[in-house]
């Protein structure tokens, strides 16, 4: 053999529980799921692609694993992982996550829901699954996530998720969906912060601050940024205050202490639209640029995570869908997209990455983190 695979990786996902019975073992879950690992990071996203990898690499894996019965067949690969607990699953992702890497100091946490669309099954009356996930925007890193539960939403699945997560001196951001007062209270009392933003599923605190913005007791801007490109010219005007003594007394939310207005200006093609936001927040007023950069931080999930996702793993266009496999395969999509970030040697984009691991077993291993 060359070497056992006993990095973190496979010490962390350990734990998980085998669905299988003993009689129907031919192959182990550790090699099971390290082989659907190296397959979903070289460019395989389904269990037929994962299948064909395996024999693709068959002495390899062999001598690597000492596989006694060659490589499992998609039949296996797809039964084992619609019967994994995703919860478990999920929570060997997050414990791994934070044993990888140390959060940046003041690291901007942006936690949003996705889709997987074709995760539908009208045949069957099993409705499309969404994923919930955290994603460190410094650090580069899918911290962890959260399938949300049949008949429910966001709102349950956020805290779930917080719950596995070291947020202490993060701030942590958050769509409409989850400005909700427990989950404020149990960022803060994580020792984190919050940026959330503000629509109308809070009674009256959304009319309450787009009032006080819109009225003449409004700040002035207190901080610009512009962006542009493809013709496209932006630009984004911060006002926030720290007056809200009167705001609090009716609405009391934990922690907080600043709220904020961003107003983004589009020029494109000669047309001009204009859009403003609402945010509270538990920093304070004292730095509106780092204010501004924490409310644009958020958008990098979409753009850093879910585009690349739908782009480089076409994550919207997988058909799994039988038991856990859809969810259980978006946590091996994340997995494998953290260790393609992590691996800094080669300086090309996720897609030509994982063509690379694909060709070059040592890049694989470096990938892996064996070598």
């Amino acid at each position: 053999m060359i070497a056992q695979p006993t990095p973190s990786i496979i010490h962390h996902f350990s734990s998980i529980k085998d669905p299988r019975v003993d009689r129907q073992k031919k192959h182990r879950l550790q090699d099971i799921f390290f082989i659907s690992l190296c397959a979903m990071i070289c460019g395989a996203d389904n269990w037929v692609a994962i299948e064909e990898f395996g024999l693709s690499k068959e002495a390899w894996f062999t001598d690597l694993l000492g596989l006694e019965n060659g490589i499992p067949s998609h039949d296996t690969f797809g039964e084992v992982y619609a019967a994994i607990d995703t919860d478990h699953f999920s929570l060997c992702f997050s414990r791994w996550v934070a044993d990888l890497a140390t959060l940046t100091e003041g690291e901007v946490i942006a936690i949003d829901g996705k889709c997987l669309r074709r995760s539908l099954d009208k045949a069957s009356k099993k409705a499309a699954i969404y994923m919930v996930s955290a994603w460190a925007q410094q650090n580069n890193l899918v911290l962890g996530q959260v399938k949300v539960d049949d008949k429910s939403n966001e709102i349950t699945a956020i805290p779930k998720l917080l719950a596995r997560l070291d947020i202490a001196g993060a701030v942590v951001t958050i769509d409409a969906m989850g400005c909700q007062k427990k989950i404020a209270e149990q960022i803060k009392r994580q020792e984190g912060d919050y940026v959330l933003s503000l629509k109308g599923n809070q009674g009256n605190l959304h009319d309450d601050v787009k009032t006080f913005f819109t009225s003449s007791l409004s700040p002035d801007v207190a901080s610009v940024s512009y962006d542009g490109g493809h013709g496209r010219i932006e630009t984004r005007s911060l006002r926030v205050t720290a007056d809200i003594a009167w705001l609090q007394e009716r609405h009391d939310w934990k922690g907080l202490q600043s709220i904020i207005a961003v107003t983004a200006k589009r020029e494109l093609d000669n047309k001009v639209t204009e859009e403003t936001r609402y945010f509270i927040s538990s920093l304070d007023a004292n730095d509106p640029k780092r204010l501004e950069r924490v409310v644009r931080a958020h958008w990098a999930i979409e753009n850093s995570l879910h585009w690349v996702l739908d782009v480089a793993f076409d994550e919207d266009g997988n058909r799994t869908r039988k038991g856990h496999s859809d969810a259980n395969l978006s946590v091996i999509r994340h997995i494998a997209l953290n260790l393609i970030k992590t691996e800094k040697t080669s300086k090309v984009g996720v897609k030509i990455k994982r063509l690379k691991a694909g060709w070059d077993n040592d890049y694989l291993l470096r990938v892996i983190g064996i070598i």
